[in-house]
């Protein structure tokens, strides 16, 4: 009898697909697979639907009935596919639903960022409450219908000037740094013909920057993130394609694409544009930590590349950002109350697709970079991640549904003037309760986590002078970069998580990057990592992988049965768990407290070898995988000869 996962979702199940989360559809007609789009002449004999969570559907329809076939194929297509009004969507239906049911789940610590009191919590955190202020400006959003209601500016800025031009040439605040030090985005004002108008807003701006610029006591250095950085076009024609590795309709097209997997995800150049995220946030890194410099990342609408940059950089200085709580928090801060465009990005009304850009996915991808780089930095995990992405398409939360948060108030009924109608009350995605049940919430928590000891007083101002010392460090030798080329040829096909490690086009030589960043990169990897305070990737080439977990989940194929991070990570608890049983028997002796079992192991230890895509693989079964590359599985052998192969990978554990 086949185990029941420990990891399931109570909302949406193994094979549930919600209308947000269909990507594309295609028929097969006489064996050619064809996209469907509205109205159809002819109805095909098998529906395949890829999902954006990189699932992929096949439905039977040969044998069903043509009124049948032509009603179902046309529903789905409709469903998916014609735009739809706001009010609409489920997430309205549900509300509605639920709105007699007062009970709410367990209080969550993150941040909402939806009160003013918030922000003097976060100013007085980071301590930036010196030179900056909240505002109550935009409240009831008379200012602008893209700002929050309440935000953060500079000290010497007015209200005149906030509301001047709608919010746009306004420094809004982010975050400070230990050393007074701030991160700060504008929405740039858009391109103007009328010279009278150009020399107003240029007039406007001289005078905005001196209150942020003041030399040689503050300096202030520009990111023009719309003219200098990654178009928004060239993000999603890249995910386009990357995506379509992991769309796999069957194993014989899993092997064929085999051969050439590296020149296609090479090709896709997904991986190099995670790179260059990574590497801008450390440019700005620098400025802030070494040349002392406020730094202002520049926009259109400061919504979709300063999110990314923005909460990068946080999430590298800051350790509060790596905890749980406060990831959520950054999200909360500068994506929700940023203005992301989540309704327009993620495509949920169907009304412009060439508005959909995978922005937040970059950012989660981004930090998985890290994540997988320096593991005990951070209290959450990979799993927390991908059910992270996931959760953007489950239509019952609020929290990626809006483009702003204006938009959110004024359609639940929070600005509406009439007192008799009661404000629909919608779900976060924060309260993981809703999605799991508490077993299945361990897996979200990092085992490994080191958390910050707390040094007494006398500690305190050593660690400070600790920090200022390894900036200064002498640095040492880089490696040579890789040789530049193809990369050689792979043995083993399966282990596609390890994925980028030849591919030449993301080896940056040595004199790409300029004096200062080359210095305080190289200082930085040069020394011990103190897992609490700054915190740097590698961005070299090799370092860039595919998110292995969130990519190759769906596809049995590529999973590695007692291999992968996994596997690392279960054998490290194993030694936890020894050391706790010593601990035990040492408090015993001395009648003192038991340390807590480790839950997450239990949850590791199987009758079987776990997949390495564990907690998702962790019922799916293996093909066999090819002695030679090969475009037919006739060169496999017999039926007999597969099931010997595959029986190989099932202990009797699981029958």
């Amino acid at each position: 009898m086949i185990q029941e996962p420990q990891f399931k979702n109570k909302v949406i199940g193994e094979n549930d697909i919600t209308l947000h989360c269909v990507d594309q559809i295609y028929g097969v007609f006489d064996e050619k697979k064809k996209p469907l789009f509205g109205q159809l002449k002819k109805y095909p004999e098998k529906l395949i639907i890829h999902c954006k969570d990189l699932r992929v559907f096949h439905f039977c329809l040969r044998y069903t009935k043509e009124e049948e076939v032509k009603r179902i194929v046309s529903g789905i297509i409709h469903h998916t596919q014609a735009p739809k009004l706001l009010k609409r969507l489920f997430l309205f239906s549900y509300a509605s639903a639920k709105q007699n049911n007062t009970a709410t789940g367990p209080p969550h610590q993150t941040m909402m960022f939806d009160t003013i009191k918030d922000w003097h919590w976060e100013l007085e955190r980071t301590k930036g409450n010196i030179k900056y202020k909240a505002v109550s400006a935009n409240e009831g959003y008379k200012v602008c219908e893209k700002l929050p209601a309440y935000f953060v500016v500079p000290v010497s800025l007015s209200e005149e000037d906030i509301s001047c031009f709608q919010g746009r040439g306004i420094p809004i605040w982010c975050w400070s740094c230990h050393n007074g030090c701030a991160l700060l985005k504008m929405s740039a004002f858009p391109k103007e013909q009328d010279d009278s108008i150009l020399q107003t807003q240029k007039a406007f701006l001289d005078g905005i920057y001196k209150t942020i610029h003041k030399p040689p006591y503050e300096n202030l250095k520009t990111e023009e993130l719309s003219n200098t950085f990654i178009s928004l076009q060239e993000i999603q024609t890249s995910y386009s394609k990357f995506k379509q590795l992991f769309l796999i309709d069957n194993s014989s097209e899993f092997w064929d694409t085999d051969v050439k997997w590296f020149s296609l995800l090479e090709s896709s150049n997904w991986l190099d544009i995670i790179r260059r995220c990574l590497k801008k946030a450390i440019e700005v890194i620098e400025c802030l930590e070494v040349q002392n410099t406020n730094v202002l990342l520049i926009e259109e609408n400061a919504s979709d590349l300063c999110c990314i940059i923005s909460s990068l950089v946080q999430v590298m200085m800051d350790p509060y950002c790596r905890t749980r709580f406060g990831f959520q928090s950054l999200i909360q801060k500068e994506w929700i109350m940023g203005g992301h465009c989540f309704l327009d990005r993620c495509n949920h009304l169907r009304q412009n697709d060439k508005e959909e850009v995978p922005v937040f996915l970059l950012f989660l991808d981004c930090v998985w970079q890290l994540l997988q780089q320096h593991p005990p930095a951070f209290e959450f995990t990979e799993t927390y991640l991908t059910v992270l992405s996931d959760s953007l398409y489950i239509p019952i939360f609020s929290t990626f549904f809006f483009n702003s948060p204006y938009q959110k108030d004024t359609n639940l009924g929070k600005e509406s003037q009439d007192s008799q109608s009661k404000p629909l009350s919608l779900l976060t995605v924060w309260d993981w309760s809703v999605q799991f049940e508490p077993k299945a919430q361990i897996l979200l928590n990092n085992p490994l986590y080191v958390e910050k000891p707390k040094p007494d007083r006398s500690q305190r101002r050593a660690s400070h002078f600790k920090h200022q010392r390894q900036l200064s460090l002498p640095l040492t030798q880089t490696k040579s970069s890789p040789k530049r080329g193809f990369f050689r040829e792979e043995t083993d096909h399966l282990i596609k998580n390890l994925l980028g490690k030849r591919i030449s086009k993301l080896i940056n030589s040595s004199d790409e990057l300029h004096d200062s960043f080359r210095e305080f990169y190289d200082s930085w990897h040069s020394k011990t990592v103190d897992y609490h305070g700054l915190l740097l990737p590698h961005i070299e080439g090799p370092e860039i992988k595919v998110w292995a977990q969130r990519c190759l989940r769906w596809i049995p194929e590529a999973q590695i049965l007692g291999g992968g991070p996994v596997a690392t990570v279960n054998k490290v608890l194993e030694m936890m768990e020894e050391v706790q049983s010593l601990q035990k028997k040492i408090d015993e002796k001395h009648n003192s407290l038991m340390a807590p079992p480790l839950d997450a192991l239990s949850l590791l230890r199987k009758p079987t070898r776990l997949s390495s895509l564990f907690p998702f693989a962790l019922l799916q079964r293996h093909s066999s995988k090819p002695v030679l590359p090969t475009n037919s599985w006739k060169a496999l052998g017999d039926e007999e000869d597969l099931a010997k192969q595959e029986d190989e990978f099932v202990d009797l554990g699981d029958v």
